[in-house]
């Protein structure tokens, strides 16, 4: 029998991480769910002229590599943000290949609750969000 996720004894240091290509169809994807119609996400016109230069994916889009590296690989399925504390340090865009990474900082002992340090980084190493994240794990058995 194999221990639950809940259970299971989280150790400092611990990481994990997903990789994926960004797509133009995420941002449709995005907009369907969110509603988020900014120009810079769909206006080339718009985008050229802001600070990006060029369309850019929603910030939702980038961070939500996060939610499936923390609810697939550490801590796992079951597992839930309670809260998180993220900088946007730079725009991605779609063709770009971005790396989650999670990395675990404190495990208390008590209660099946993680605090974790995250980051999302481009394929040309460019970091795009960093930050942190406290996580709940439900034991799903």
């Amino acid at each position: 029998m194999t221990e639950s996720v809940a259970t299971k004894k989280l150790v400092v240091g611990q990481t994990a991480e997903l990789t994926r290509e960004v797509t133009a169809n995420d941002i449709e994807k995005f907009t369907d769910i969110s509603g988020d119609r900014n120009p810079i996400h769909y206006d080339e016109q718009a985008a050229k002229q802001s600070k990006f230069g060029e369309i850019v994916v929603q910030g939702g889009v980038t961070s939500a590599i996060l939610n499936a590296v923390v609810a697939e690989e550490l801590p796992g399925p079951g597992t839930v943000f309670l809260n998180v504390n993220w900088d946007f340090k730079a725009p991605v865009r779609p063709g770009d290949t971005i790396t989650g990474r999670v990395e675990v900082v404190e495990a208390r002992e008590d209660k099946p609750v993680t605090k974790i340090k995250t980051e999302v980084v481009r394929d040309d190493g460019t970091v795009v969000l960093d930050g942190t994240a406290v996580c709940y794990t439900m034991s799903l058995t």
